[in-house]
């Protein structure tokens, strides 16, 4: 899948109703297959830019494009689908669901496009193998270690093979090792499936892995915090 995003642009309301631009005019192009990391400080719109790309929140300006589609001009329950299959997403705090095990919570994934669980069971299971937390898939995310919900997350947007793979900060807290380890974890399963990996990160040990890197700087009038 090539992504193509021009012009976007993102403003919040502050606590005092003042508009806090958080995007303003950026563009991005990725193609199938490439890697690229979004870098900058804390407040420069990383976690913003993949929400907007994941259609997980509304442009202010814009476009963005998956190949030939528009899916900016969507209707947002129409993009349900498209993010649903086209894109996975690892959040910055995982948003594993407690309620549900290990592997349960790798399976909703698959049930969210309407696969069932026979189905994607065995893939599930596999990914977990390779991710090194088949051992635990029926422990709840509240019994497992920070690395652990960080490979089953892992697990989980990639169950449905997404030509878009989104990871945002997944190497925040973690040691050199670790870190090391989540990012040729997530390196290995989006090529695995000729999926475009697209990570956002201040991490300097990250950032030297990728070759291609979009910087991002703070907004004119906001401070950058660490």
């Amino acid at each position: 899948m090539v992504v193509r995003a021009s012009g976007l642009s993102k403003t919040f309301r502050g606590p005092d109703g003042r508009p806090v631009p958080v995007l303003e005019g950026v563009d991005v192009e990725v193609g199938a297959g490439e890697f690229v990391a979004v870098a900058g400080p804390s407040g420069s719109g990383k976690s913003t830019l993949l929400n907007l790309l994941g259609l997980l929140e509304p442009l202010d300006a814009g476009e963005i494009w998956f190949d030939q589609t528009q899916v900016s001009a969507l209707p947002r329950r129409a993009q349900c689908p498209v993010r649903g299959r086209s894109i996975g997403y690892v959040f910055q705090s995982f948003l594993l669901i407690s309620a549900l095990t290990a592997l349960d919570n790798v399976l909703l994934a698959a049930r969210y496009v309407g696969r069932s669980r026979r189905e994607a069971l065995p893939e599930a299971r596999a990914l977990m193998e390779r991710l090194g937390v088949a051992h635990r898939s029926g422990h709840y995310p509240a019994q497992l270690s920070g690395g652990e919900q960080q490979r089953v997350a892992i697990a989980r947007a990639v169950v449905n093979r997404p030509k878009l793979v989104l990871a945002d900060e997944p190497t925040a807290n973690l040691d050199d090792a670790a870190a090391a380890t989540v990012v040729d974890l997530l390196a290995e399963q989006a090529a695995r499936h000729g999926a475009t990996l697209v990570l956002a990160t201040h991490d300097a040990r990250v950032k030297g892995k990728f070759r291609e890197r979009l910087e991002l700087a703070v907004p004119a009038g906001l401070s950058a915090s660490s």
